[in-house]
């Protein structure tokens, strides 16, 4: 909470209680006083804030507030000025309360960061921290730990909670071999891991940081309500100054210019929109900023990229074709455990396939790689060559060899074991298994229009539109193109872009929104986007458009209904039903109902 306005709020309710307290403690003489010097406090704080604000350019609601005090005071009416002061600082109290709970997801985010480390170093643990921690290093996690670092279990089996991270209530098991990612919780018993990467690398530490970057994001947050500004100022002054007028009694216009006071809309707009924030946040979704949960709430169009965004991203196993007496799980087992030796992109999917198929690899012998061409070695008492069916055909000395009839978009990998063909492996970067169901609820939630724009070959391009129903498919582009196909959207409605690559930035940048996969794409394309997906889930860009448009609607209906009820209480004051001191009081009711409203955003 700002110290400033809890010392300002705090001021200005001991000047009221005090002068209202004068009169019985024998010095009624300083009863005006203390309620003038309380208001005062409160217009000089409010007219710097002003100033500041008009330097900016802009023209907030602020200024009624500051002409009612200074109304108030000119008149003498030194209660009603003390009223307002209170109503306006204990306002701006409750918008620091508002916001620190609708930031709550955010600061426990942040506050779960761990520093230190227990790393294992000659046969000891020793606490370190964790940027000291390098790829291999042995760590302990015990019953209670944050996962420090991005790493791999070693042993003992890890309970966690990735709530956090990827928004799951169910916690996961781990075991020998899986990966573990930093900012879970064990929730059980103790587990070994090892480092696979530092901890500036690590998917907490990136968290973290798209995170900091978002609460210092270079732009304050639009107030809604501010839009109203100018035509509301100029109602207020005519209705004060109209009802002064024709009464001939100034209170009636000092009661107009009290209960005009705009402190729901000052203040509700910007808490609902935090909230807002803080619900994406939570749900592994990063909007950095105000302006861009607006614009994300108006979003009409989606340009998507395939590769690592409708698409695994990865090449996974499909098919296994066979063309001799071993088994499918056999071919797979001997690929496998022959490409533990090699590094290839294709190697380490066939190796990950052969785990998720529940294989015992054995440990390869005299492997020898050939340019990521393939590679030759022994399995037990085989010998298996793996690779591209050129390389395997050259190996085995044959002339011809039958290749298998595979749709386009598929990597084919021959096996040979003891110097016969034994199948195909039949690989593909596969379809996210909720990309469907994404683009389904992203209609839903009002995108009218869905653009695929990839970089890849039309047929493979086509596949994927067809099996999705994209409205409009188009392929081999290059990021000047994709920058082009988002600038040509835009004339028709507002463009959300979603991509995870170098090659998307550009476009990412060019789009009124653009999201990242952040949680396994390109620095680039996350520093680039107003958005950043923190989880693999491509169904939460689905559920951050529901956000933004659902924040959005309680923020307006604030603004409207904190206009109506103003609206009301000022041609009540006009005519002389609402005078200055209850008009205060009922414009502080307006305050709280209207903030309340707007924190149903966190739900």
């Amino acid at each position: 909470m700002n110290r400033g306005t809890f010392v300002l709020a705090t001021f200005s309710f001991a000047g009221l209680v005090s002068g209202l307290l004068a009169p019985w403690i024998g010095i009624p003489e300083w009863q005006s006083r203390l309620w003038g010097g309380a208001a005062l406090a409160v217009l000089v704080a409010l007219a710097i804030d002003i100033v500041a604000t008009l330097r900016r350019g802009d023209v907030g609601l602020d200024i009624v507030a500051a002409l009612s005090m200074s109304t108030a005071l000119l008149f003498g009416e030194t209660l009603a000025a003390a009223v307002v002061s209170v109503m306006y600082a204990g306002g701006q109290l409750l918008e620091d309360f508002a916001e620190s709970r609708a930031r709550s997801e955010m600061k426990a985010l942040l506050g779960r960061a761990p520093k230190l480390a227990l790393r294992y170093l000659d046969g000891h643990l020793a606490e370190v921290p964790i940027d000291k921690l390098l790829p291999g290093d042995r760590l302990l996690v015990r019953q209670g730990d944050v996962v420090p670092v991005d790493g791999t279990v070693t042993s003992g089996t890890a309970l966690l909670d990735q709530g956090v991270i990827t928004g799951e209530s169910v916690p996961v098991r781990r075991t020998e071999g899986d990966a573990v990612l930093s900012g879970t919780t064990s929730l059980d018993m103790a587990f070994d891991m090892v480092v696979s990467r530092p901890a500036a690398e690590s998917t907490y530490s990136s968290i973290v940081r798209l995170v900091q970057s978002a609460q210092e994001a270079k732009a304050p947050m639009v107030r809604i309500a501010d839009r109203f500004a100018i035509w509301f100022l100029l109602l207020t002054v005519v209705m004060a100054g109209g009802s002064w007028f024709i009464s001939g009694d100034h209170l009636r216009g000092l009661a107009v210019l009290v209960v005009a006071t705009p402190c729901p809309l000052i203040l509700a707009v910007p808490v609902a929109i935090i909230s807002g924030i803080s619900k994406a946040a939570k749900r592994g979704v990063l909007l950095k900023g105000g302006p861009v949960l607006e614009t994300l709430a108006r979003a009409t169009t989606l340009v998507i990229d395939k590769t690592g965004t409708l698409t695994r991203g990865r090449a996974t196993l499909i098919d296994i074709e066979l063309t001799g007496s071993i088994t499918a799980d056999e071919v797979l087992r001997l690929a496998a455990s022959l490409d533990q030796a090699s590094n290839h992109a294709i190697a380490l999917s066939i190796v990950e396939a052969a785990y998720d198929h529940g294989l015992k690899l054995a440990k390869p012998r005299d492997a020898r790689e050939h340019g990521g061409s393939g590679i030759t070695g022994r399995v037990g008492r085989h010998a298996v060559v793996v690779g591209g069916t050129d390389y395997v055909r050259k190996t085995l000395k044959r002339k011809r060899m039958a290749r298998p009839d595979v749709e386009p978009g598929t990597v084919t990998v021959a096996v040979a074991v003891n110097h016969k063909l034994a199948g195909f492996l039949i690989l593909a970067d596969a379809l996210r298994d909720d990309a469907a169901a994404a683009l389904t609820r992203l209609r839903q939630a009002g995108i009218g229009r869905v653009v695929l724009a990839s970089g890849d070959q039309k047929a493979v391009v086509e596949k994927i539109g067809m099996a999705l129903g994209i409205d409009e498919l188009r392929s081999e582009l290059t990021p000047q193109d994709k920058i082009d196909i988002v600038i040509g959207e835009r004339k028709s409605g507002t463009v959300l872009m979603a991509g995870d690559g170098v090659n998307d930035a550009p476009a990412l940048a060019a789009a009124d929104v653009g999201i990242a996969m952040g949680a396994r794409g390109s620095p680039a394309s996350s520093e680039a986007a107003d958005a950043v997906l923190l989880v693999d889930k491509l169904e939460r860009i689905a559920e951050a458009v529901e956000i933004a448009r659902r924040t959005r609607h309680i923020a307006l209906q604030s603004v409207y209904a904190g206009l109506g009820l103003s609206i009301t209480a000022m041609m009540a004051a006009a005519f002389g039903y609402l005078p200055v001191v209850q008009g205060a009081l009922l414009q502080e009711v307006i305050d709280v109902a209207v903030i309340l409203n707007a924190l149903r955003a966190l739900r």
